[in-house]
């Protein structure tokens, strides 16, 4: 009997800026979907990769002073090191400058083309470029684009036009007859809500000579495919459209995961294309909600609020990360995330719950029965509540999976495991060892939580990849037969005999004053090393070639004031005249010099150095001084002349 088929896909991501945090979320989802699903028994395949043509990309490679290919092949490589880090195991990993897909667009677009629903227009509007669409006059607020904060640009110009208003009231239909075809509801209804109104057609090209990179319109090369109508067949071109195996076994099954600020292109544009096109539609859209900083605002490096993923899984592991994204954020709402909402819940949910579950099993084991699982013997009233518990697991996770109630799935997994931590202080295993009579009922309490530990660590096995094999270290076991979803459904499975070993805690608690104390002196260290880092920067910046020395412009200057630099001791921040112009200079002469003695001093500085900054303070030049093991001596001149003469 063939294995029933799931496919999953993350948005393929825009690779004009670094992976983040909601990169991390909505992959993180599709993993833990996709390896579910496979424990589960279904025939999973998970995609992802980078979406790597259109304006932006041009632009942000003329930044970065590179040629378009080599930037896009450098970022898109940060994105599978990304994924590498948080143990994302895809099974594809598509790009779009990939010749597999470029054929498939070019074949797709003339198929709609040939159909009739492409034309040549001329339009003019508002073009946002970080969208990368035109936008209406509804959509702008105060004239500016809602997501990016920035006016657009009014452009005019003739495009490609895909008849998208033509499929509207399908859609509609299509939607209403679909009660989950978008996910969750609220989402539905914000797309029902568009489509109310007359949405208008598609413009599906740009101009070759303004946006050359992308991909050639099949029948006009003048024209670049627009950056949507690329991207979006991405989930069609990576499984072979149109007579591929993998399309014909996994494309009717597949569930999308995006961010609602892709709504629009995700729930208008493609499933229009795809009617268009004679294409089977999507099973589900699921849409994921914003993450807000810890602060509960919106992520910017100027407010400080930005949580990195990767820095994070560094410090505490990527099985901490994954569990704490997957189970501390609702999905489909906004949610506040950060190191401190981490810490608790590492501390409550793995420490306190897994961990100790764990650590207790293990000791008594070890203690009561000489190292080895009982078999199960004299049967107990608490036992049936957490038997029950455990078997009615695998069909409560289904139906809140398929219902992408994934946090209520992690929470029923960790009432499962409170409920075991409960049942030890039910059933007081060390008040039993103590009664030679209750051998088998002592025998029968520690088989059953040895149990409680084989199925718990099973179900977690998507959310926490590496964790189950620790657990499985220290019940003995080595039959990965023991590790499927089939053999949680029954209890009892774990065979008696097998010998335990406790090894390091799996997930030792984290001590927040430890915690701050240890924060407080990698900064101190940090700090050092900054100076430390400033003063040798200053240093090299005094060596130059031979052939540079006819660059450096040296000029006289006086010292107006002086202080020191707040919090390094060895830095003084210099008020300078040179000719007419006031400048302000750091140098690392405190330990020589006090303030009050280098003012209405004429010393040599070069005055033509790129400003720099050390300790945030503004360097606008360099002074020159004498130094040997006796101390530092500052270049000054023997005769009075005035500020901004040229040294020569």
């Amino acid at each position: 009997m063939s294995k029933k088929a799931f496919y999953v896909t993350t948005p393929i991501y825009y690779v004009n800026a670094e992976p983040h945090i909601g990169h991390a979320y909505t992959t993180v989802i599709a993993d833990f979907l996709a390896r579910w699903h496979r424990l589960a028994g279904y025939d999973s395949y998970f995609l992802t990769g980078t979406d790597e043509h259109g304006e932006k990309i041009a632009q942000a490679a003329k930044a970065a002073g590179e040629e378009p290919q080599a930037f896009v092949d450098r970022v898109s490589t940060r994105f599978k090191e990304a994924w590498k880090r948080l143990c994302i195991e895809y099974d594809d990993f598509i790009r779009t400058t990939e010749p597999r897909h470029k054929k498939i667009v070019q074949e797709i677009l003339q198929k709609v083309y040939d159909a009739g629903d492409i034309y040549y227009g001329e339009y003019e509007g508002y073009y946002c470029v970080g969208c990368e669409r035109f936008l209406t006059d509804k959509e702008l607020v105060d004239g500016c684009c809602p997501d990016h904060g920035t006016p657009p640009e009014k452009r005019k110009e003739g495009n490609y036009f895909f008849r998208m208003e033509k499929y509207r009231e399908w859609l509609i239909d299509y939607i209403n007859s679909h009660p989950d075809f978008i996910r969750p509801e609220g989402y539905r209804n914000e797309v029902l809500s568009i489509l109310s109104e007359p949405i208008g057609d598609l413009s599906i090209s740009r101009p070759r000579e303004r946006v050359p990179w992308g991909i050639p319109i099949p029948w006009d090369e003048k024209h670049v495919t627009y950056v949507w109508f690329d991207a979006l067949i991405n989930y069609v071109s990576a499984v072979g459209y149109p007579d591929g195996e993998k399309y014909q076994r996994y494309w009717d099954s597949v569930w999308h995961l995006i961010g609602k600020d892709i709504i629009k292109p995700h729930a208008i544009f493609w499933p229009t294309m795809l009617k268009a096109a004679g294409m089977p539609i999507y099973k589900h859209l699921n849409v994921g909600g914003f993450l807000m900083g810890p602060d509960g605002r919106k992520m910017s490096k100027t407010l400080g609020n930005v949580v990195d993923p990767f820095d994070l899984s560094e410090k505490y592991g990527a099985d901490v990360v994954r569990y704490y994204l997957l189970s501390d954020v609702p999905y489909g709402q906004d949610a506040s995330v950060g190191e401190t909402h981490l810490v608790a819940r590492y501390n409550a949910d793995l420490a306190n719950d897994l961990g100790n579950l764990l650590s207790r099993t293990i000791t008594m084991i070890e203690k009561f029965c000489g190292g080895e699982i009982p078999a199960p013997k004299a049967k107990g009233s608490p036992d049936d509540e957490l038997i029950a518990l455990a078997e009615s697991l695998p069909d409560k996770l289904e139906t809140m999976v398929n219902r992408m109630q994934l946090n209520a799935a992690i929470r029923e997994i960790w009432r499962f495991i409170g409920r075991a931590n409960k049942y030890i202080d039910e059933t007081m295993p060390w008040s039993l060892a103590k009664d030679s009579s209750q051998k088998e009922r002592l025998d029968t309490v520690l088989y059953n939580l040895a149990e409680a530990l084989r199925v718990a660590a099973v179900h977690i096995s998507p959310i926490m990849p590496n964790t189950p094999a620790k657990i499985f270290e220290q019940l003995g076991i080595d039959d990965a037969s023991l590790s499927s979803w089939e053999s949680v459904k029954k209890w009892g499975g774990l065979p008696a005999g097998l010998k335990v070993s406790r090894k390091e805690i799996i997930f030792p608690r984290i001590d927040e004053k430890a915690k701050e104390k240890a924060k407080a002196e990698q900064e101190t260290k940090a700090k050092a090393k900054e100076e430390k880092q400033a003063e040798a920067k200053e240093e090299a910046a005094n060596i130059i070639s031979i052939e540079d020395f006819a660059k450096v412009e040296l000029r006289i200057a006086e010292v107006l004031e002086a202080e020191k630099v707040k919090g390094a001791d060895k830095l003084l921040k210099l008020q300078v005249k040179i000719g007419d112009e006031r400048r302000q200079i750091v140098a690392g002469i405190a330990k020589y010099y006090s303030p009050e003695e280098l003012v209405g001093k004429k010393i040599v500085v070069v005055a033509n150095l790129k400003p720099a900054k050390l300790r945030g303070e503004l360097s606008q030049g360099m002074l020159l001084a004498a130094s040997n093991e006796e101390g530092l001596s500052l270049i000054t001149v023997d005769r009075d002349i005035e500020s901004g003469a040229r040294v020569k």
